[in-house]
């Protein structure tokens, strides 16, 4: 039978109490000395517990039982050893005494020891071995377990930690669930921030474990006040108790991989791995299991894949639409000398290649594992039969159901493309008369949005943060010739001031994939729409554009 349920355990000694005790008492003392004090017995009193319970290094553990019990306090002893009898206290064993059960002490015992499996069908024409390592079989779902369990334990065991403490992490959602779901066996409060471009599941699941959740903008850098990184910084620094894991930095995240994910992969493939594929976020996984393959095998090729614009494939961290890897900083948990090579991915080869995955081998994945199994499958053209490629599936797609498996934001971003006419044709019936996206940005003056739409003969812009090829997180807004009447009118002092202190919303947007029936519907309620081609601005379509196209037809 389970030990009794105690109101405070006392804990005595230096060790930790077995969580099956921890994990029934509603509040954990411990006591490194191994004495009690006057104190702790009137705090005990006054509490009036109805059982408090001992545990720890067998003689002191006693010692201590004896003292609570001679203060008037109901006690129990736990303890496997013989322990000589205290007189009105009970001894119960912490070992369960019956036929032993094929059962872990808590979910976090789950995590590691993942599978692996063969992918045939979509590695069909390759010559080589491709298989994936499936992390989503993690109970919180996701690669990010690992560093999630070494990185609190090591807070833990360096005080930094406590019961009641709060958590504070950036993250795009898989951390963030693997956080959640220790501090929950642990007993700690999370506050997470998270960009605005992720997936609202996500955001529900994180609040399913108890967790706040702070939502930022996507498009601003990470020294931004406003930016993810920021935010949970200044959190951090105002919430009494809070410790921010820190996994961009934290050297237990790579460690885990190194001493976990790492040996399991070797040992899975009998040491026959020669190349290793996976996504690239905080740089962890990659850094840990890299650098452990390489210590049983030189040659083993460690690839990562990135998304296109990201700093690790050589871009300065432009916005894209696949989530949970890349970067627009250099995290410190990234270890560039481990990695053989980079190779940059675009978000519409990533949701693509993921559908593919899905598809054909039955396996339900989200976009990054789209980045990593495309890139196995370049890789994987110019290998032989004695090649093993492993690729790294981080989580499941069941959190990208609202997008990359949503076949209307797949074509309103451009992704995916109807039968018949479509928007496309009708960009392209425009000719070359004028530039494919006419813009004006932030920081520029309205006196020149005035001129840019005089010298087209245009009537609105959108405003852009960058320059062309763009993402959509860098389109912040837009100006119209009426917007900027009505700002103008009356008020000269107007005319020099920015663009970004008088724009409107940013103009709505249609997939380059739509039908017309679809562009003529978006356009009822705007005057005109951003075209996307694969998540990216490429032009803007009017009223008249759509009149002229049909004329023509």
């Amino acid at each position: 039978m389970p030990p009794p349920r105690v109101d405070v355990l006392l804990v005595v000694g230096p060790g930790p109490a077995p969580h099956i005790l921890t994990a029934r008492a509603h509040r954990v003392v411990p006591i490194p000395s191994g004495t009690t004090s006057p104190s702790l017995i009137a705090e005990l009193r006054v509490s009036i517990p109805r059982l408090v319970g001992v545990t720890g290094e067998a003689a002191a553990s006693r010692a201590i039982a004896e003292q609570v019990h001679q203060a008037g306090l109901p006690t129990v002893l736990f303890s496997d050893s013989a322990v000589e009898p205290i007189a009105g206290v009970e001894v119960c064993p912490i070992a369960d005494s019956g036929p032993p059960m094929d059962v872990v002490d808590s979910v976090i015992d789950l995590i590691g020891h993942t599978p692996m499996v063969r992918l045939d069908h979509i590695g069909r024409d390759l010559p080589c071995h491709l298989l994936a390592k499936l992390e989503y079989f993690n109970p919180g779902g996701s690669v990010k377990d690992r560093p999630a369990r070494e990185m609190l334990k090591a807070a833990e065991s360096e005080g930094l930690l406590g019961r009641g403490s709060t958590i504070v992490e950036p993250t795009s959602g898989n951390t963030g669930v693997a956080l959640a779901m220790v501090a929950a066996q642990r007993g700690y409060h999370c506050i997470f921030t998270m960009p605005d471009k992720i997936a609202e599941e996500k955001r529900q699941l994180l609040r399913a474990y108890g967790a706040k959740v702070v939502i930022c903008p996507t498009a601003v850098p990470p020294e931004h006040p406003d930016s993810y990184y920021s935010v949970a910084d200044q959190i951090t620094a105002s919430t009494p108790g809070a410790f921010q894991p820190n996994q961009y930095h934290n050297p237990g995240n790579p460690r885990s991989h190194e001493i976990e994910t790492g040996p399991e992969i070797w040992r899975q493939t009998a040491g026959r791995i020669t190349h290793f594929v996976a996504g690239v976020g905080t740089g962890g996984t990659i850094s840990g299991v890299g650098r452990y393959l390489k210590s049983q095998n030189p040659a083993i090729e460690v690839i990562a894949a990135d998304p296109e614009g990201s700093i690790y494939s050589g871009g300065g961290g432009r916005p894209y639409l696949v989530e949970g890897i890349g970067e627009d900083f250099w995290p410190t948990t990234y270890d560039p000398s481990v990695v053989d090579r980079v190779v940059p991915v675009s978000d519409e080869e990533s949701f693509r290649t993921a559908r593919r995955v899905t598809r054909e081998e039955g396996i339900l994945v989200g976009g990054s594992t789209g980045t990593a199994m495309w890139a196995a499958l370049e890789i994987g053209r110019d290998l032989g039969p004695e090649d093993v490629v492993v690729v790294l599936i981080p989580d499941s797609g069941r959190g990208y159901l609202s997008k990359l498996y949503d076949d209307d934001w797949m074509t309103d971003h451009g992704f995916l493309r109807a039968r018949g006419e479509t928007v496309e044709a009708v960009l392209a019936s425009k000719g070359d008369r004028l530039p494919p996206l006419v813009h004006v940005h932030p920081d520029e003056t309205v006196r020149t949005a005035i001129a840019i739409l005089e010298e087209y003969g245009i009537s609105q812009v959108p405003v852009v943060k960058a320059e062309p090829p763009l993402a959509l997180a860098e389109v912040v807004g837009s100006v119209t010739d009426r917007l900027l009447l009505g700002r103008t009118l009356h008020h000269p002092e107007v005319f020099d001031q920015l663009v970004e202190s008088v724009m409107d919303a940013p103009l709505a947007t249609i997939g380059q994939g739509e039908t017309i029936d679809q562009v003529a519907d978006r356009l009822a309620g705007s005057p005109a729409v951003l075209v996307l081609d694969g998540g990216h601005p490429v032009g803007i379509v009017t009223r008249s554009d759509v009149l002229s196209f049909l004329e023509r037809s």
